[in-house]
């Protein structure tokens, strides 16, 4: 058995089909695991990593602002458009797969097409609650459709019904309880505790509205706050903290570049703010965490936005648009939360009634099903 997994460009889009390719080896360690990507995604870092072999093509997408610059790039894409589906259709009579699966990105397009036109099965999954333009001209042609967020359905003309599969997640998310967090951490049973972070680069507009929770708390002492700033905003975020008595030792707050321990901290946290990602989402959901979401507004077809509200709207998350983002805002929507328990724990039930928290399995055995037929 030979699968072939397609897609990349963005973390989000290479990781999922990293879980689910583990789970089929798990399954069946003899199972023959590829990918397909192109040099200057993540996948090309990602993939080798984790040990798969790994293939890849020239392809990129096309730009809708019409610039100069742009016009130039969109005949560029135009010509690898081309001349990817003629080396897409090679690779795979090369490979031979079974069944080739797409998680989104542009490379999954002319791979997609060409296994489809040759004969082979093909599946295609949706993070986000609003498709991307790939995998919406994919979907009328695969054999199976799956979405991580059921929102995903409403935009998606599908060949045949869409399944609703969930997201893979880090399964070590799962492995700790609060108690044992708080342990590990040091921090009182009864604690109000805060995780904020911005991803692993951060964000600028979230590492400047929590300084002003920061320097609230720092004085008023009401909750417990881990900070990740993310590596290029470490040194600069911790020097402006300093300037309101930030220091490394304080028991209130604690500063952080990267949270290498995720699994201890969102175990441990009460209320967590981040961006919107499916992946985030999905793991907020699983670990029934309350969160208040700052989608990130330079990301294709909004769907952080959309990921976002589809917690907004089950009363699972609160949502502030970055364009409303600012210190008072967010510390006004921590205070109201992080001390209000009946509403938290609404929140955190709502997350539970919705999440799904084996997706990797789900997505492996629609997988295999489509090898058996």
């Amino acid at each position: 058995m030979h699968i072939v997994f397609a897609g990349g460009g963005t973390a989000g889009h290479i990781n999922p089909a990293i879980a689910v390719a583990g789970y089929l080896k798990q399954v069946d360690n003899k199972c023959k695991i590829s990918f397909i990507g192109t040099e200057r995604g993540m996948e090309s870092r990602l993939v080798p990593l984790a040990g798969y072999d790994f293939y890849t093509i020239d392809v990129s997408g096309f730009q809708r602002k019409l610039t100069i610059k742009n016009i130039g790039r969109n005949i560029s894409a135009a010509y690898k458009a081309v001349a990817s589906s003629f080396a897409s259709k090679k690779l795979l009579k090369k490979l031979n797969p079974d069944v080739v699966v797409g998680t989104g990105g542009y490379v999954c397009g002319p791979v997609l097409r060409e296994a489809a036109k040759l004969g082979i099965k093909t599946a295609v999954h949706e993070a986000n609650a609003y498709p991307g333009v790939t995998i919406k001209m994919l979907a009328p042609l695969v054999d199976v459709t799956m979405v991580g967020m059921e929102d995903a359905l409403k935009n998606l003309k599908p060949k045949n019904p869409a399944i609703v599969t969930g997201n893979p997640i880090r399964q070590s998310l799962t492995a700790v309880t609060k108690y044992e967090a708080r342990e590990k951490l040091g921090i009182p049973d009864d604690a109000k505790v805060l995780l904020s972070f911005g991803g692993s680069l951060g964000a600028r507009a979230i590492n400047d509205a929590v300084l002003e929770v920061i320097k609230y708390n720092l004085n008023a002492k009401e909750f417990i706050h881990f900070h990740g700033t993310g590596k290029s905003a470490y040194t600069e975020f911790l020097q402006r903290a300093e300037d309101f008595g930030y220091t490394e030792d304080n028991k209130n707050v604690k500063i952080l570049e990267y949270i290498d321990n995720m699994d201890v901290m969102m175990a441990a946290a009460d209320v967590v703010i981040s961006r919107a990602g499916a992946m985030s989402v999905n793991e907020l959901q699983v670990c029934k965490k309350p969160s208040i979401l700052i989608p990130s507004p330079y990301v294709a077809e909004n769907h952080q936005f959309h990921n976002a509200m589809s917690l907004k709207k089950i009363n699972a998350a609160e949502l502030i648009d970055e364009k409303d983002l600012n210190g008072e805002t967010l510390l006004s929507t921590v205070k109201a939360l992080i001390c209000d328990r009946d509403r938290l724990e609404t929140m955190a039930l709502a997350c539970e009634a919705t999440a799904i928290a084996d997706a990797d399995r789900r997505i492996a055995e629609i997988i295999l099903n489509l090898v058996k037929k």
